[in-house]
This record gives C-alpha cells, sequence and structure tokens, in this order.
C-alpha cells in the first residue's frame, strides 16, 4: 500500500470513529445528560409572582413553579443547593434558552405556535386562564368588554395577554407596559392603570398579598398553557422531563404544592393537565 493510500485509509478510518462515536453519544450531548453529569443546572424563573415565583428577602425561592423546577432537577440528579436561578422575565425567556444562559425556564409560560418555533417545551404542567385585577372599589370594569379607550391597561412587555385583550376585546383600550408583572400592580395601586391583565393565578397571588385593596374579576376570557421551556432538538432531554413531570403529577407532589403556595387565596385548584406527547 502506498502512503498516500495508507493516508486516505486512516482519514476514512477516523471519520468513521468519529461518526460512529456522535451517533453513539448523542444523548451526551444533550441537557439532562449534561447537566447529571456536572451535577449543576441553571434554571430561570420569576423573581416576582407570588404563589409561583418569588425570590424572598433572604436569597431563597418559593412557589408552585419553583416547586415544579427543583423536582424536574431531582429527578435529572441535580440537588437544589447545585440550582443556579436566574431571573426569567416576560421578554427574555426564549433569549435565556437560545443564548444557553439558562438550561431549562419555569416561569408560567405560555405554550404558543409562534414561541415552539424558536424554543421547544414540555407540557402543559397548569392550565390557568386570563384575566383581570382592579382596585376593589373599581365599578367600571366587569370583564374585558368594559375595556375602552379612556382606560388605562396594564401588561408586562413579552407578554401575550395585552396582545389577547386587544385583538378580541378592546383594541382602543390605551396599553401601559412595564418589565415586570410587580411593577403593573404598583401602578394599580397608585392608580396610575387601571387595570392588570394576565393569567388568573397569577393575579390571585397578588390579590391575595392586597385582600383589602385589590380583587380579581372572576371573567376567565382565555386559556393559557404553560410549559416548561427547553432549548430546541434535543428529544432525550425533552423525554426526560416529561417523565419528571408526569412523576410529580403521579405523585401528588403537583397538587400538594398548589395548596401550599395558592391554597390561601382562595383560587380553586383545578385537576392536572394531561401533557401533550
Amino acid at each position: 500500500m502506498t502512503p498516500r493510500a495508507l493516508l486516505r485509509l486512516v482519514a476514512t478510518t477516523c471519520a468513521a470513529v468519529l461518526l460512529l462515536a456522535s451517533c453513539a453519544g448523542g444523548d451526551g450531548s444533550g441537557m439532562a445528560s449534561k447537566v447529571s453529569s456536572s451535577d449543576r443546572m441553571v434554571i430561570a424563573v420569576s423573581y416576582d409572582q407570588p404563589g409561583l415565583a418569588v425570590r424572598r428577602l433572604d436569597g431563597s425561592y418559593r412557589g408552585f413553579d419553583v416547586d415544579v423546577a427543583k423536582y424536574i432537577a431531582n429527578e435529572l440528579g441535580v440537588k437544589e443547593q447545585d440550582i443556579t436561578w436566574k431571573e426569567a422575565q416576560p421578554g427574555n425567556r426564549e433569549t435565556l434558552l437560545t443564548s444557553g444562559e439558562a438550561d431549562m425556564v419555569v416561569s408560567t409560560y405560555s405554550i404558543t405556535d409562534k414561541r415552539k418555533q424558536i424554543v421547544d417545551f414540555v407540557g402543559p404542567y397548569f392550565v390557568a386562564g386570563q384575566d383581570l385585577l382592579v382596585r376593589m372599589n373599581e365599578t367600571r370594569i366587569e370583564g374585558p368588554k368594559s375595556l375602552n379607550a379612556t382606560l388605562r391597561l396594564c401588561s408586562t412587555a413579552g407578554s401575550t395577554s395585552a396582545e389577547y385583550v386587544r385583538d378580541q376585546f378592546a383594541k382602543d383600550v390605551k396599553m401601559v407596559e412595564y418589565a415586570k408583572f410587580s411593577d403593573c400592580v404598583t401602578a394599580l395601586l397608585a392608580e396610575n392603570v387601571d387595570a392588570v391583565t394576565t393569567d388568573d393565578v397569577l393575579l390571585a397571588g397578588y390579590a391575595a398579598q392586597n385582600p383589602e385593596l385589590l380583587r380579581v374579576v372572576g371573567d376567565p376570557f382565555s386559556k393559557e398553557e404553560y410549559g416548561v421551556g427547553l432549548h430546541r432538538d434535543d428529544p432525550s432531554s425533552k423525554a426526560k422531563v416529561q417523565a419528571a413531570l408526569q412523576k410529580m403529577i403521579d405523585t401528588g407532589a403537583w397538587r400538594k404544592s398548589l395548596e401550599v403556595n395558592i391554597g390561601s387565596s382562595g383560587y380553586k385548584i383545578p385537576d392536572p393537565p394531561k401533557l401533550a406527547p
């Protein structure tokens, strides 16, 4: 065999070995394999959603979304103390995943066709309905059809909630946007806006913090399916997260978390949803 032929043979053999290694180790490049081997994970949650995800003054995190995130992490082999938390806001959730800043987003993240073009989802792990939060003495607003050009509606930049209200019910309503829902609630209490819109379970948490000042209108007008946000094209990790969520539901940990975190608000805890395949 000539030296050139030998070189070609070596190159071909190396390429084949690399291809086989890539095929055999495809799962090893996925998120689930990466975090289980490193025993560490970066998860993005909201910091200011009472009952769902709140960063407390002592630096700890509490809420239903936080419990979902910790349960999944534990099933992937990552303990709570080895989770690095990042703040998810409505306008940055896709970027956190596509940039690699977060391994997973659990942040009242509604599953939509538009978002599925950018990231992947496991869920729904909770189904909410969009509603309105108003001041206790508000008499002008009985639902989304009450909104008009004289009223100011607050939501967050990047949220689907305000867009839905404008498209379906009140195209002339004055829109006010803030980075965080808590800013909208502060504006509502200060009478700088007339209503806040997002999912009813989240609004119930804010109303529970200010029961003498705020109330939820109680007229849900959409269906919001929350999903766990993941990187696209990682089927092995998606399957493992799906199995973890199903286990949380089947063992009763899902319902227990909701009872602990939002039961006191009077919000009726629904039956767990069926996870999409």
